[in-house]
């Protein structure tokens, strides 16, 4: 399940976020929310287990690496999962 570039500027201030980019991509643009990198993500799913039934909007720079880690927490029973579709990419020109 995706949230278009629109959807997520319109709903941005009530939305649970998790930023799954590098620290140095959010030196760049941060966002705030969750951060925890792709390449970390599954040693710290404990850090967002409470959010196992919310809606969690997942972010990357264009969109394929937060519907990987969709995928990984979908098999860790996550259920209300969105990828921002086209990732910050696509919402900056989007903006």
């Amino acid at each position: 399940m995706q949230i278009t570039p629109k959807e997520f500027k319109d709903r941005f201030s009530e939305l649970t976020i998790l930023d799954i980019r590098t620290p140095y991509e959010i030196e760049e643009l941060d966002l705030g929310g969750i951060q925890i990198p792709l390449d970390e993500l599954l040693m710290n799913v404990e850090q967002i287990e409470t959010l196992k039934n919310q809606e969690v909007i997942i972010i990357c720079y264009t969109g394929l690496q937060s519907k990987i880690a969709q995928k990984i927490l979908e098999k860790r029973g996550f259920k209300n999962l969105r990828n921002l579709e086209g990732g910050l990419e696509a919402y900056l020109i989007f903006d």
